[in-house]
């Protein structure tokens, strides 16, 4: 999620090559983001080549950001 945070979209080649993640690993996760709605999938051709990107939803991105918040706090207590 943290990619897609920082980029409109990401195809799978670069998600795959950015996080050093295994075909399946990255499909799973891929997966189960899709199924709770937290990215989008679109899929095209480049000239004959299938090309598959991802973007963050904004449920997506309000989740992700909540998250983030909370990591922090919990840092922020153990600092105290």
């Amino acid at each position: 999620m943290s990619v897609l945070m920082v980029n409109e979209w990401v195809d799978y080649n670069s998600l795959k090559e950015l996080l050093e993640l295994t075909d399946g690993n990255l499909a799973s996760h891929l997966s189960s983001l899709e199924k709770n709605e937290l990215i989008e999938i679109q899929k095209q051709f480049i000239g004959k080549k299938p090309n598959t990107r991802y973007k963050a939803t904004p449920l997506g991105r309000k989740l992700f950001t909540e998250h983030l918040e909370n990591l922090n706090k919990l840092i922020n207590r153990q600092n105290k």
